[in-house]
């Protein structure tokens, strides 16, 4: 440990017999995680790399109140076992009230492998040539899906597929429909989708993953679907992640018919793919929350940010640091809005300053864009443009 290498340092005379203890110390990290804290000025929302969304007050608090001994599966007024996480399951129904039930998971991913295995497991599942994404990482859908023993029936082409593609295939071994909301790119020109209202038509089950984990309508997202009005529209499964849009942990969200979600709920994977009770605190906080820090990012007003790129650059320059002021974009990144591209402000500093930053604690992160380090300040809150400040000045300093 830190000790004995202090100690061997000594003993080579590298430092006195006497600091062997304040050496050890120093040598001790800063806290029991490696991961480092970081602020986002990549300009990217939910940066994947980056942990996606940032949680909001509410759920950090909650985090604490859920890491000793709680309740999540268990009724203290009867001294009996409860279902698990009912409290987050009652804030999901409240706040999607078209969905009979709800089920939450540990991801996205995972809610698709639920309820291809539960549904479709030695069936088919039809879905259209246009909707076999690739996800992050190299994960393909179509291997997501076969993997639990489904097979897939694909129907239509890349850019175009009717409602009659759907029907000349549906038999005996169709187990659902599948409609993927393409998360991470656009397709435009000579394309057609069947929509949810007319799939809801077909005496098959329609399971659609929106992806992003919105609840509800957004009017800053008019492309983005959400669990509310597809389950409207007549879908009887939503699968989602609750860490990009939502704004709230990882996890992946079903909603739907109260059948369909017994289905899920009792099948033996659905153990295996359980969250923890940090999970469902954290979740829950966010689904009765308001203005996550994901859905603060996506609306902060372009002059503040402006201003505070110009107080930046004036405080850097006071102190001799080069600096500029950039108009750029923000993105929402995370597979959510393709597209979608949001004017911003950030500090242009010299591209050697990167590393520096990077390494820093907490750790800054922005882009390196036409010979210049950006840090975009749509995602760093006011309260942190000192820090930024300060580090910058530090890794100059360093680099004198």
């Amino acid at each position: 440990g830190v000790v004995t290498q202090a100690q061997e340092r000594a003993r080579r005379g590298e430092i006195s017999t006497d600091s062997v203890a304040d050496a050890a110390a120093a040598a001790l990290p800063r806290r029991a995680t490696t991961l480092r804290p970081t602020i986002n000025a990549t300009g990217v929302i939910l940066h994947t790399n980056l942990g996606r969304a940032q949680l909001s007050a509410a759920a950090i608090e909650a985090l604490q109140a859920a890491a000793g001994h709680t309740d999540v599966e268990y009724d203290v007024e009867t001294g009996q076992r409860a279902q698990r996480g009912r409290g987050t399951m009652d804030a999901l129904a409240a706040a999607v009230p078209a969905a009979e039930a709800t089920h939450v998971v540990n991801n996205g991913a995972a809610a698709l492998v639920l309820a291809a295995t539960a549904l479709a497991a030695g069936r088919e599942i039809v879905v259209s040539r246009g909707e076999l994404v690739e996800i992050g990482d190299g994960f393909r859908l179509p291997d997501l899906l076969e993997c639990t023993g489904a097979s897939l029936r694909e129907v239509g082409t890349t850019n175009r597929t009717s409602l009659r593609d759907y029907e000349s295939v549906i038999g005996p071994d169709t187990g659902f429909i599948l409609k993927v909301h393409p998360s991470n790119f656009t397709m435009s020109g000579f394309v057609s989708a069947v929509s949810v209202r007319d799939l809801a038509g077909l005496p098959v089950p329609v399971v659609v993953d929106t992806g992003s984990g919105m609840l509800s309508p957004d009017p800053l997202l008019p492309d983005e679907p959400d669990a509310s009005t597809m389950l409207a529209d007549g879908a009887d499964l939503i699968t989602a992640s609750g860490d990009k849009l939502l704004g709230g942990p990882q996890s992946g969200l079903m909603l739907g018919r109260a059948d369909i979600i017994d289905r899920l709920r009792s099948h033996p994977l659905a153990r295996a793919l359980r969250v923890d009770k940090l999970t469902l605190a954290a979740l829950e906080a966010t689904v009765r929350g308001t203005e996550s820090p994901t859905w603060q990012s996506l609306r902060r007003d372009v002059s503040e940010l402006h201003a505070r790129a110009e107080g930046l650059r004036d405080g850097l320059r006071q102190v001799g640091v080069t600096a500029d002021v950039v108009e750029t974009v923000s993105v929402v990144g995370g597979g959510g809005a393709p597209g979608l591209e949001l004017p911003s402000w950030a500090v242009a500093l010299k591209p050697d300053l990167a590393i520096p930053l990077r390494t820093t604690e907490p750790a800054i992160v922005g882009r390196v864009e036409h010979g210049r380090l950006l840090l975009d300040l749509r995602c760093v809150p006011e309260s942190l443009d000192q820090t930024v400040h300060c580090a910058v000045l530090t890794a100059t300093q360093g680099q004198a």
